[in-house]
């Protein structure tokens, strides 16, 4: 019995619906959907996700709207960050924000989800959305420094839970961060701005050694150029494919195990685009 996940930096959720993001519910439906960048008050967000609900009727995936559970954080910086999560599934946990940030510009970036799979086992669903950075700005760059020292702690837990037969786990999101060169089109030219910084990429050398959560893509892509998620809007990085992988699955190894496909669904053409990042989906066969 397979779930599929996804994760989809929207780059604003009223602009994506107005630009066709049901459409897109309606084709796909995943189990579990992660948003990332929301950036709408809770009115909207309670409106377009209530659509959704429809979409999945729709697809077929359920036969009420309102079985499409929901959760988000709004950020408390208007028209900043925002997460949200949908699913399918039996939801058995939520937990708002990541435990150890207070600030404002640090809400609306991390949730998360217990939920009950239909092998009866309970997984836990991490929705991120990390700083940008600024590698001009110290101010900014101390707060994305700020948020990954805290997300350390948590990922020790994460992994301390799935390593004594607890719940395995996954995070998603856009955690803003071009791990190697081979997730980015022109790594060379980028090694001193935000998301491609040594300091940054080390990061994520710790989550996969020392935290020992898998990269569950580039699992199965194996050591290839890309797959990119995510392409600027200025020129025609999108056209000539010159992009970025900074969206990601890290998955607890017992989950990540389970992995046995994955779709990164890039838009035939940059009109038909409902969002800068692509909506990356992972199917798990459980």
């Amino acid at each position: 019995m397979t779930i599929t996940i996804t994760t989809s930096n929207v780059n604003g959720l009223r602009a994506a619906d107005r630009k066709g993001i049901g459409e897109w519910a309606k084709g796909h439906a995943p189990d579990v959907w992660c948003l990332q960048e929301v950036r709408a008050p809770q009115p909207d967000v309670d409106r377009i996700v209530g659509a959704l609900g429809f979409d999945y009727v729709d697809a077929g995936r359920i036969t009420d709207p309102s079985a499409l559970a929901s959760m988000n954080e709004v950020c408390r910086i208007r028209g900043r960050a925002g997460v949200a999560l949908l699913t399918t599934l039996p939801v058995v946990e939520r937990r708002y924000g990541l435990p150890g940030l207070q600030e404002d510009v640090d809400s609306g970036r991390w949730i998360e989800e217990d939920l009950r799979t239909p092998t009866g086992a309970v997984i836990t669903v991490v929705c991120v959305y990390v700083h940008a950075g600024n590698a001009d700005d110290p101010v900014k760059m101390g707060q994305k420094y700020r948020f990954l020292d805290t997300m350390l702690v948590r990922l020790g837990q994460l992994r301390d839970e799935a390593a004594s037969g607890g719940r395995q786990a996954v995070l998603c999101g856009d955690f803003n961060i071009a791990h190697t060169p081979l997730d980015i089109k022109n790594a060379k030219a980028n090694e001193k701005h935000s998301g491609f910084l040594p300091q940054e990429r080390a990061y994520v050398d710790r989550w996969l050694g020392e935290y020992g959560l898998v990269d569950v893509v580039r699992g199965l892509a194996g050591d290839v150029q890309g797959p990119y998620t995510w392409w600027s809007q200025r020129g025609r990085a999108f056209d000539n494919n010159v992009g970025w992988r900074i969206d990601y699955q890290f998955a607890t190894p017992g989950l990540a195990g389970a992995a046995r496909g994955f779709v990164i669904d890039k838009a035939p053409t940059y009109e038909a685009r409902w969002s800068d990042h692509a909506p990356l989906s992972v199917t798990y066969d459980l």
